[in-house]
């Protein structure tokens, strides 16, 4: 036998329960005042059913009356009363779903659905509803009210347009990566010893190999560490956030894609778990951040990276060879690249030198 077609017709308006009840009076030539008497309701609330579209629902108990008085079911009513809900609240989302439409625009859904973060639609109102479900909202009403500062923060970047869907997408997909990762309750004390073993890892080349070791040393204190690919028009290379107050998480997107720049911004994230609020949600590559926090945030790095005092002695060295930069790396069990880095942010070696020395890295897919 060849399968039944399935009737998925849904009407674009809604039948009130009301109508159906003036329908039923003027069968049985009875008024609003009459049956008003043989339920024991009020004629005005009668005439809220039929005239008010609606806004007066049919109750469990009416419907009772409406069962003695007119011969109809109890479950007739509320069916009735039932689906004309349904088609409100359907309408209503339709209605909102056609007002959003435009803020979808902003959304890199094409990118994200090739990380396959999200699946891709044809239909414009499915994918809005795909890429809600994304982040967890109900409505793009919610979209302001879970991402309300980066509007604010990523305004206009001083080299490049920054989207703050974008942004907002790339940290919902660390949430969700962050959400996965099971991490102890943090431990201030753990996590600060946990760096130290992340330190020792600086000087291991392979992702494979560290990569790993880092989340583990870090989950244990409550950290959860995680490596999103940055979207187009972000700019950002890392956050922190909490995802509650036992548990915090370090995002990288490995912008730069060098040893350096990703060793830099791991400790300068930990130090925002260290120094800063559990309220607070820091982001690397954007306008309107705490300028005196992020300061913090990068001294603290530099000194996890190359005690200040050994850092100082080895500047006096000054030019720099690839053998003595190697060797002062060994010296303190760092990677030569990120000795690079920090001797070029600091103006001691030109940024065209020494490059070899640094380890890159991409991304699986690229």
């Amino acid at each position: 036998m060849g399968k039944t077609a399935t009737n998925t017709y849904q009407p674009d308006y809604a039948v009130t329960p009301g109508e159906v009840l003036e329908y039923e009076l003027e069968l049985r030539q009875m008024s609003k005042a009459e049956l008003a008497k043989r339920t024991g309701l009020t004629e005005k609330h009668i005439n809220s059913i039929v005239k008010a579209k609606g806004k007066s629902a049919i109750t469990p108990e009416t419907a009772i009356k409406l069962e003695r008085a007119l011969g109809m079911p109890v479950e007739y009513w509320l069916n009735l009363e039932a689906q004309f809900q349904e088609t409100q609240a359907r309408l209503a989302e339709e209605a909102q779903l056609e007002r959003d439409l435009d803020w979808l625009k902003k959304v890199p859904v094409n990118q994200m659905a090739q990380q396959g973060w999200l699946n891709k639609h044809k239909d414009k109102k499915a994918q809005l509803v795909e890429v809600l479900r994304f982040f967890g909202i109900a409505s793009v009403d919610q979209w302001d009210d879970m991402w309300p500062r980066l509007a604010v923060a990523y305004r206009q970047h001083n080299k490049q347009e920054i989207h703050p869907e974008a942004v907002s997408a790339w940290l919902r997909q660390g949430e969700l990566e962050a959400a996965r990762i099971d991490c102890e309750p943090y431990d201030k004390a753990a996590f600060r010893r946990a760096l130290d073993e992340v330190r020792r890892l600086t000087a291991v080349e392979d992702p494979a190999e560290f990569v790993p070791a880092m989340q583990a040393s870090c989950a244990e204190a409550g950290v959860a560490v995680v490596f999103v690919p940055a979207l187009p028009k972000t700019g950002v290379s890392g956050a922190t956030q909490w995802l509650n107050p036992q548990k915090a998480v370090i995002q990288l997107s490995l912008r730069y894609k060098t040893n350096d720049h990703l060793w830099f911004t791991f400790f300068h994230e930990a130090g925002h778990i260290l120094l800063h609020g559990k309220k607070e949600l820091f982001i690397e590559g954007g306008n309107g951040m705490d300028e005196a926090k992020e300061e913090e945030a990068n001294q603290f790095a530099e000194q996890e990276l190359i005690p200040r005092r050994a850092f100082a002695e080895f500047s006096k060295q000054a030019p720099f060879s690839k053998a003595a930069i190697i060797q002062f790396a060994e010296s303190i069990n760092l990677a030569p690249g990120v000795v690079v880095g920090q001797l070029q942010h600091k103006g001691l070696l030109p940024n065209t030198h020494c490059h070899d020395l640094k380890v890159r890295y991409q991304w699986a897919h690229e």
